[in-house]
Order: structure tokens, then C-alpha cells, then sequence
């Protein structure tokens, strides 16, 4: 399945309002509608169980203690039920639905609309992308909308993650940045409507204050220069030489990598432009452009699970974090 999607009930667990995904899979949905609606849409109106663990010896089974499998509940009748993850005895399930009602307050209002939802792998984890209401110019014609990512992982690894993610429009490049880098944002459970409302108006002042800061360090990139030698500089320390100097796959990897980034620096989509090209703007797009496009029909199998959450995320923040701290260094 393209981009790692889940295949529940016999059909992709996605699904999308607006415009039809490239891969053309995912039920669509009119907005606004409620976290509940698009949980349904996308196939994700399941729960999760632990199960004990059992090993095999011979004909005898015998309880594994304090491990046990995480599956879907509506898989428990199946003979060979889907194994999302193992967990231990004080591992605590959160459903679906407890982890997505928490963009019901924000997403909904003021234009802001659930945009995609779904599960990868085998449900393993599951997500839910809202588009916010409004953009930001950071210079010329280059414009960032503005979405939130909620994801949720069912296999032990973690618990609910909340991601600042601009997307370019020009190119659409994801520029992923996890709700961490800022002020923590967390909207309790409460009974009174009025105190969730009010709670969700202090939300959108902290996530509209942190798009903010992001704007701004995307200007600072765009008022940066970049000579060769510096160009190579930041790309060396975005694509590192592995430890193992003598692993020639992995040397080649990265010199493909710094390859590909520099070709993108001059000739990605939206590089070109007044005011963005030759920039550490350009740079750092350069490498969000090899990351979301350019590597290869293996990870595009996987493509939303990399570029969200896994080695593409991770060299995409690592690219920010640097491009940032050159800044004060390279802006004259």
C-alpha cells in the first residue's frame, strides 16, 4: 500500500477533505466535522487490548509474565490477529478516539478543518492532520499553510505526539516541528463546554504564538547568503560521514544526499524565486524537497511514516535546528 497506509476492513484506513491525495486512496469527507467523523472516515472507529503473551513448547503454552500483545479488538476472534507491538504490565492503552477528541475544541472553528486521518502499517499507529486557518509569507511569494499533526501509537513506543507542520505551497514540502520545541499545549477533560471553549481559546493563542516564532526563523533562513563553502558546510553536518568510514554503501548514501540537496538548492521548486534563491531558506528546502521526494520507490513505500515520524523527520529537524543556529554566524 502507497505511503505505508493500513488496509482495514478490505480498505485504506485514510481519509481527506479537499483535494484527492496522489495516491488517490482515502475516503473523502466534507468539513467541518468532529474528530468522531473522521475517526469513522478514515477506519479508525476501533479499540485496542492487551493480550497475554503465550510461548509454545511443543504442544504446551505457557504464559509469558508481565508481556503481553497489543491487537486491534475487533481482530480478538481472528485465528492469526495482527501483533501491533509488545508491552509490559503497566502499559496503559489510549484509544483512538481519548487521543483525537482533543483537537475537537480547536479544529472547527474559525475555518480550521480535519484534513487527513488514518493508521500505518497494521495500525500500529494512527494520526490526524488539521489545517488552520491562515498562512504566512515568509518572503515574496513564498507562502507556508499551517496544519497541526496528532499522532498515536499503539505498539509501545510512545505516547500521543503533537507536531507544528508548515507546508510549503509551493512545493508542498513538510516542514515538521514537534510541539515540544515550544510551550507545551494540553487541553484537559472537563464536563463544562464553556471551560473546554475557554481553554481551546488559550490553545490557538500558544499554537498561533509558536507559528509565529516559526515564521520568523524562516525569515532569518530567507536573510542568509550562502556562499559555497558554506552550502557544503551545512550539508556536511545535515548528512554526517557515518562512523564507519570503510562502509562504502553508507559513504555513498550520504554523498548522494549532499549531491541531491545541493542540486536542490539551486533548482527546487520555489529555489528559484526572487528573494529565495542562493539562501539558507533554499538550503534548508533543498533538503526537505530530497526528504519528501527524492528518495527513492523504497521509501516512498513508507513515505508518510519517514517523512512524519521516522529518518526523514529526523534529518529534517536536524537540518532546522542547524540552518538556525547559523544564522547569527552567516548573516553577515
Amino acid at each position: 500500500m502507497p505511503d505505508n497506509i493500513a488496509t482495514i476492513a478490505g480498505k485504506p484506513a485514510m481519509m481527506y477533505a479537499g483535494e484527492v491525495p496522489w495516491h488517490e486512496l482515502g475516503t473523502p469527507l466534507k468539513g467541518p466535522a468532529t474528530a468522531a467523523e473522521a475517526i469513522c472516515a478514515a477506519s479508525l472507529d476501533w479499540e485496542v487490548v492487551k493480550t497475554p503473551l503465550h510461548l509454545k513448547q511443543g504442544t504446551n503454552y505457557q504464559v509469558v509474565a508481565n508481556r503481553f500483545a497489543m491487537v486491534r479488538a475487533d481482530e480478538l476472534k481472528e485465528k492469526m490477529p495482527h501483533v501491533l507491538g509488545i508491552v509490559g504490565r503497566d502499559y496503559t492503552p489510549l484509544q483512538n478516539r481519548q487521543a483525537f477528541d482533543w483537537f475537537d475544541p480547536i479544529v472547527g472553528r474559525d475555518a480550521a478543518v480535519y484534513h487527513t486521518a488514518g493508521a500505518l502499517g497494521e495500525g500500529e499507529r494512527v494520526w490526524i492532520l488539521a489545517k488552520l486557518p491562515g498562512e504566512f509569507r515568509v518572503v515574496g511569494d513564498d507562502i507556508a499553510n499551517k496544519f497541526l499533526l496528532l499522532s498515536n501509537s499503539h505498539d509501545g513506543s510512545g505516547s500521543v505526539h503533537v507536531k507544528f507542520t508548515p507546508i510549503r505551497v509551493v512545493c508542498q514540502n513538510t516542514l515538521t516541528m514537534a510541539l515540544s520545541d515550544g510551550k507545551g499545549v494540553r487541553i484537559k477533560h472537563t464536563a463544562s463546554m464553556p471551560e473546554r471553549m475557554a481553554l481551546a481559546e488559550q490553545t490557538l493563542g500558544i499554537i498561533n504564538a509558536r507559528f509565529g516564532e516559526i515564521e520568523a526563523g524562516f525569515k532569518n533562513l530567507a536573510a542568509v547568503a550562502l556562499k559555497d563553502d558554506r552550502l557544503t558546510d551545512y550539508l556536511q553536518l545535515v548528512f554526517p560521514d557515518p562512523a564507519d568510514k570503510k562502509d562504502e554503501p553508507a559513504m555513498k548514501r550520504v554523498a548522494q544526499a549532499r549531491l541531491n540537496s545541493r542540486k536542490l538548492f539551486e533548482e527546487g521548486t520555489g529555489n528559484r524565486m526572487e528573494k529565495v534563491r542562493g539562501t539558507l531558506w533554499a538550503a534548508y528546502n533543498g533538503v526537505t524537497e530530497f526528504i519528501d521526494y527524492g528518495r527513492g520507490q523504497r521509501t516512498r513505500e513508507r513515505h508518510l511514516d519517514s517523512i512524519w515520524f521516522g529518518n526523514g523527520y529526523l534529518t529534517k529537524a536536524r537540518a532546522y535546528r542547524i540552518a538556525v543556529a547559523k544564522v547569527a554566524a552567516w548573516k553577515n
